[in-house]
């Protein structure tokens, strides 16, 4: 497969802003590092020599594959997203409120044989085998009892 080389040509507006990004010292490092690749592989300028990516990435510590997704972001998508970080899209609530509520009511039931009290391992068991979710981390039990304030292993005396 063929690698597709982009070619970054700024306007004089985009290298004023850039210069000032990794001027000021007040944006993230991220965003400084991402306007100095710019600068670097802009082929606007009429300069007789030119870095190659290699002496960039080895000049900013970063890899060639980083300068080329980051031109990439420039020529697709233009400087505004280049700069900033893409949104992740927000993962829904896995588990609803029935299943909270059972999990609670399982959490506060009587513990099974040869156990004192509930652990978290115990309760991830069974809601599998309850078949109240196809599978289930602990931590993620733990996670839901903390929003109740549960704690099947603390004792309260008194």
């Amino acid at each position: 497969m063929p690698v597709v080389s982009y070619k970054v040509t700024l306007s004089q507006d985009e290298r004023n802003e850039l210069h000032e990004i990794s001027h000021s010292g007040t944006r993230a490092a991220r965003v400084v590092l991402t306007a100095l690749v710019l600068l670097a592989v802009d082929r606007g300028e009429f300069q007789t020599t030119k870095p190659s990516e290699r002496d960039i990435a080895a000049t900013l510590h970063i890899s060639p594959c980083s300068i080329n997704n980051i031109k990439k972001r420039f020529v697709e998508e233009g400087l505004d997203a280049a700069l900033e970080r893409k949104k992740m899209p927000s993962r829904g609530k896995k588990y609803d409120g029935d299943f909270e509520a059972h999990l609670t009511a399982l959490a506060c039931s009587q513990a099974p044989d040869g156990h004192a009290r509930w652990s978290l391992r115990l309760l991830s068991d069974r809601v599998v085998e309850l078949q109240y979710v196809d599978k289930i981390s602990h931590e993620t039990i733990r996670q839901i009892l903390k929003k109740t304030s549960l704690n099947p292993g603390k004792r309260k005396n008194g």
